[in-house]
């Protein structure tokens, strides 16, 4: 999923870049309120890891500002201020979570998760669909007990369509998502068609999915109900 964190403490933003992009997140970085603010207008993100004290910004002006452009992020408050008031604050502006430092990167994961469930309305780790199983959290697609290889970022695709289940995709945001930001005249969209494809071949090899749709003109879909 596709990740902004907001952290003017070079060094921490750095180091939770790391551990997220081994957990497969797909992150860009903002060290300013302006820069942050920049590219939640213009880009999708799943989630956005947000210091409220920030040199040129309040962070809750930028949920404020994320919120009033429809921005469906999610937001989790990651500061060293501690008071009650501030927390209330956020969470009444939309924030999803709060966190404060310092904290284990393990913990910050754990609330990640935690959030993304919600958001999902996933409640537990396993997913039917169809004659399949997919673990969110292990990675694991099986089909009766038998583990299908997929590429990294073919299980990212299916997961981002899985968890957002009845709603239609379009190219645009799957590549975004599942591959990062891009300019406009680096888009191809033939280039989410084939990952598709090669998906659907894997999956067809132990059963058929007439559950991921093709949306003709638009995107991709997974029908949770047949």
């Amino acid at each position: 999923m596709n990740l902004l964190i907001v952290e003017d403490e070079k060094n921490l933003a750095a180091e939770i870049e790391s551990f997220l992009k081994k957990e497969n997140f797909i992150c860009d970085l903002a060290c300013t309120g302006a820069d942050a603010s920049e590219k939640i207008a213009v880009n999708l993100y799943d989630f956005v890891l947000l210091d409220l004290g920030l040199p040129d910004y309040d962070g809750l002006d930028l949920i404020r500002e994320a919120r009033s452009v429809g921005s469906e992020a999610s937001f989790i408050i990651i500061t060293a201020r501690g008071a009650v008031e501030d927390r209330v604050k956020g969470l009444d502006l939309g924030a999803d979570d709060y966190l404060a430092k310092p904290f284990a990167l393990v913990e910050l994961l754990s609330r990640i998760n935690a959030v993304a469930r919600r958001k999902f309305n996933v409640n537990s780790q396993a997913m039917v669909v169809g004659e399949f199983t997919i673990n969110i959290q292990s990675r694991m697609v099986l089909h009766s007990g038998a583990e299908i290889e997929l590429t990294r970022k073919e299980f990212n695709m299916l997961q981002y369509l899985v968890l957002n289940h009845e709603k239609v995709l379009t190219r645009h945001q799957l590549y975004e998502h599942i591959w990062g930001n891009m300019l406009d005249d680096q888009y191809d969209s033939n280039f989410i068609d084939v990952h598709i494809k090669n998906l659907r071949k894997k999956l067809n090899a132990f059963a058929p999915t007439p559950w991921l749709e093709t949306i003709r003109g638009v995107g991709y879909r997974v029908r949770l109900e047949q």
